[in-house]
């Protein structure tokens, strides 16, 4: 199997005041555990690099540890799902030794970035990514979700149910027949680890409802 080194870039303006950016797609199956950080480099912009089997394509979008979902505006490649065009932006291996860069070019004005000081992650642990654990949600659905950017109990917590089922439909019939009403709340209890209370509040419910 042929692989091939691609480059991934997020140019300073587009990092803005973000200490941290992970790189996700099909080629990690979109797992925050499994995201690549890219490195931070001295004009402030940040690198990755990745070996991709050439001759295929993979649907990727970077978070920053800002909340920011970045996409890569000047790739026109974006994917089609359930005849919705999704926000996810793609990138095709060439079969060739050439090397290929892809270099975000958002519109953002342009932040001073900190000093010093050592940066905060606000990616969450481990334990915290598991949405599973929300009456309702199994694998396919948290999978969906993470691509929404909804990646832990904190933002679960903070989605409106009307967004929630605006996801779940444009995900299509499968998915839309769930009903999300429960779900903000429990991720709010799993937020602040009140184990005993969600486990009681889920043994009143059903399917998430």
């Amino acid at each position: 199997m042929t692989t091939k080194k691609i480059t991934f870039m997020l140019p300073a303006e587009t990092v803005g005041e973000a200490t941290q950016a992970l790189l996700l797609g099909e080629f990690n199956n979109w797992n925050v555990d499994e995201g690549i950080y890219l490195q931070k480099q001295e004009d402030g912009s940040m690198v990755a690099e990745l070996q991709l089997t050439a001759g295929k394509t993979y649907q990727y979008r970077y978070l920053l540890n800002d909340g920011r979902w970045v996409n890569d505006n000047g790739n026109k490649a974006y994917s089609e799902l359930y005849g919705h065009i999704m926000e996810n932006c793609v990138v095709a291996v060439a079969e060739t030794q050439d090397k290929k860069t892809v270099a975000v070019k958002n519109k953002v004005p342009k932040k001073e970035k900190p000093v010093s000081g050592k940066s905060k992650s606000t990616l969450p642990a481990k334990v915290k990514n598991d949405l599973t654990k929300i009456e309702g949600i199994g694998r396919q659905i948290e999978s969906i979700l993470k691509k929404e950017g909804i990646i832990n109990y904190a933002l679960l917590g903070k989605t409106s149910k009307k967004k929630l089922k605006e996801i779940l439909s444009l995900a299509g019939p499968k998915f839309s027949m769930h009903n999300p009403g429960s779900w903000p709340r429990q991720a709010k209890l799993a937020a602040a680890e009140k184990w005993d209370e969600l486990a009681i509040w889920q043994q009143k419910i059903k399917g998430g409802k």
